[in-house]
């Protein structure tokens, strides 16, 4: 499976390692340009960008923008791809898994990544090491997505832009699966995982201006709270709500803290 990575220029050390990581795991990438505040399609303060729960911070404008660049590269492509975010570590069993999805027809989105914090899991599938994903909140840094979700997702974009991440946790449209074990992770969360970051990340600086939130921001703030809530409520009868389990197959130096 083909691989794209979301990565911004400046960031050559991480670059580096996603080209190390992809050529030991024996990966077909391409490298994807990130949006910067300077490359934005519409100016920060564009209407445009006024639509989600809270006003959103150039950098997360520039993230999203990032992200719906893979989809529509997905989309045009037709099959479909891993994407990650420069900062993502993958597990050495991750190629065996992207094989298997390679030749799925019927998915639109498998997310590979686990950040410490519960979801809405429901039943396994026949085939594959997955289970269906009824609620995430997070999940930008390693998921599996189709053109067919691809298109979901540009739409819902389009629609309500937001945080990456919350708009393809809030596309309940999308088939959404877990991988079982999750088999990527984020640097930040190495610690977390009892792992060693295999490079030093440090979170990337943005000028702090206060984001003031509108009365229209608040309510939609409270009409999505309400949607999660009915989301849950409609399918706890046949999920639970657990942490997922992260694989045991790392690169030795990262899994040093483990042993």
């Amino acid at each position: 499976m083909r691989v794209i990575i979301i990565n911004l220029a400046i960031e050559t050390t991480r670059m580096s390692f996603q080209r190390t990581q992809m050529e030991k795991l024996g990966l077909d990438w391409e490298r994807l340009e990130a949006v910067t505040p300077h490359t934005l399609s519409r100016p920060s303060d564009h209407e445009h960008w006024q639509r989600w729960e809270r006003p959103m911070k150039v950098a997360e404008i520039a993230i999203l923008e990032s992200h719906c660049k893979a989809w529509k590269r997905v989309d045009n492509s037709g099959i479909p791809h891993l994407i990650i975010e420069d900062d993502a570590m993958l597990a050495t069993d991750a190629p065996l898994l992207l094989d298997k999805l390679e030749q799925e027809s019927d998915l639109d989105h498998v997310t590979l990544e686990v950040r410490n914090r519960k979801k809405l899991i429901g039943h396994h599938h026949p085939n594959l090491p997955l289970r269906r994903l009824y609620q995430d909140r997070t999940g930008a840094a390693a998921y599996v997505l189709w053109p067919s979700g691809a298109r979901k997702l540009l739409l819902r974009a389009v629609a309500r832009p937001g945080l990456a991440d919350a708009v393809i946790c809030a596309a309940y449209e999308m088939k959404t699966w877990q991988a079982i074990p999750a088999l990527a992770i984020q640097m930040d969360q190495c610690k977390a995982y009892g792992m060693l970051p295999p490079i030093l990340t440090t979170p990337r600086q943005e000028q702090n201006l206060e984001l003031r939130s509108t009365s229209l921001h608040r309510i939609r703030r409270f009409l999505s709270q309400l949607r999660m809530g009915v989301r849950y409520l409609s399918k706890i009868a046949v999920s639970e709500r657990r942490h997922v389990s992260l694989s045991t197959c790392w690169p030795r130096q990262a899994s040093k803290q483990r042993n």
